[in-house]
């Protein structure tokens, strides 16, 4: 939009100030993608996207427009994934990136650095959350938490960027992003009132979830649940034999349930806390698996970020009920 002729226009003063707003919440947007406007070789624009979370989000977005590939399947852990000569092709052949950021692809750095240097169109999911709404890490606050995918709203703001950079790439295919945006949001929203609805099932005392890493502290504030984590937000970080004590002992005095096992993460650390709450004299049970940093795979039934959510709340409520 030309701001010359915003100038000169007559529109009343609320109307200028309503679409300079708007104007800049579209650029807010934008200012985490690459700037170009790729060539329609008259295809599917061929993106991919590093977690699961994301493939299915673009997916979700993207629909027929785009051809979606994921570099790791589900129960892969994206602190530790070390990007394959085949991972660096795929992204190199793709039309657009998309990676979560906040160092969660921990060991992908130097790769995403040299799609940049190469100019290749990337999407970062972190460029679009307010920084206000991200978590430091409680051990170490130059870092932020990556599970941003956790708070369902959180995921609405990285939906609407990813749209809107999509958007930018391909002009020609920005009223299907735009339409299977509205609808995919219509669908959070239905999503974040389910969770809502399970977690007020449980008394106050029993919202304690226990689990292998540090993943659910976004869920914990956006649904006021306690979030203890045998590991740091990444699981880098051993767990001690100190952490493994003290958080048996926290569960035996306040009576917890339920523990849980991740998907992407070995259950040894969780089965040797159910053993340490045990020895205290308190029978703690391990309440099923949850999905950290990856969704379920098809036979679960889980494959979708959604469903993949509802899994893990039914898991929660169901066992600290």
């Amino acid at each position: 939009m030309d701001h010359k002729v915003l100038l000169k226009s007559k529109a009343p003063a609320l109307v200028f100030v309503a679409l300079i707003i708007l104007f800049g919440v579209i650029s807010s947007l934008l200012s985490g993608c690459s700037t170009q406007t790729l060539a329609n070789t008259g295809g599917r624009f061929k993106v991919v996207a590093t977690t699961t979370m994301l493939f299915d989000l673009v997916a979700a977005i993207g629909g027929n427009q785009i051809e979606a590939t994921g570099l790791m399947g589900p129960g892969i852990d994206p602190h530790l994934y070390q990007a394959s000569a085949g991972d660096v092709t795929k992204m190199l052949k793709a039309d657009v990136v998309v990676y979560n950021g906040l160092r969660l692809e921990g060991k992908m750095g130097d790769e995403f650095a040299y799609l940049s240097e190469q100019g290749k169109f990337v999407i970062c999911a972190e460029d679009g959350v307010d920084s206000a709404k991200l978590l430091a890490d409680e051990n170490n606050p130059d870092i932020y938490d990556p599970h941003i995918w956790f708070d369902v709203s959180i995921w609405k703001d990285v939906a609407g960027h990813v749209a809107a950079c999509l958007s930018k790439a391909d002009p020609a295919g920005t009223g299907v992003y735009s339409s299977n945006l509205e609808k995919y949001l219509a669908e959070l929203d239905e999503l974040d009132q389910y969770i809502r609805e399970r977690v007020e099932e449980l008394p106050e005392q029993q919202r304690v979830l226990v689990t292998a890493h540090d993943a659910f502290r976004y869920f914990g504030v956006a649904y006021k649940v306690k979030v203890m984590g045998l590991q740091g937000v990444s699981t880098d970080a051993e767990a001690g034999t100190a952490d493994v004590s003290n958080l048996a002992e926290y569960i035996a005095r306040n009576r917890i349930k339920a523990i849980f096992v991740e998907s992407s993460v070995p259950p040894k650390n969780i089965e040797a806390l159910r053993d340490a709450v045990e020895a205290r004299g308190f029978a703690v049970k391990i309440g099923g698996q949850l999905y950290s940093d990856s969704l379920g795979d098809e036979a679960s039934g889980h494959n979708t970020y959604i469903l993949t959510l509802k899994a893990n709340i039914d898991a929660i409520a169901n066992a600290l009920k």
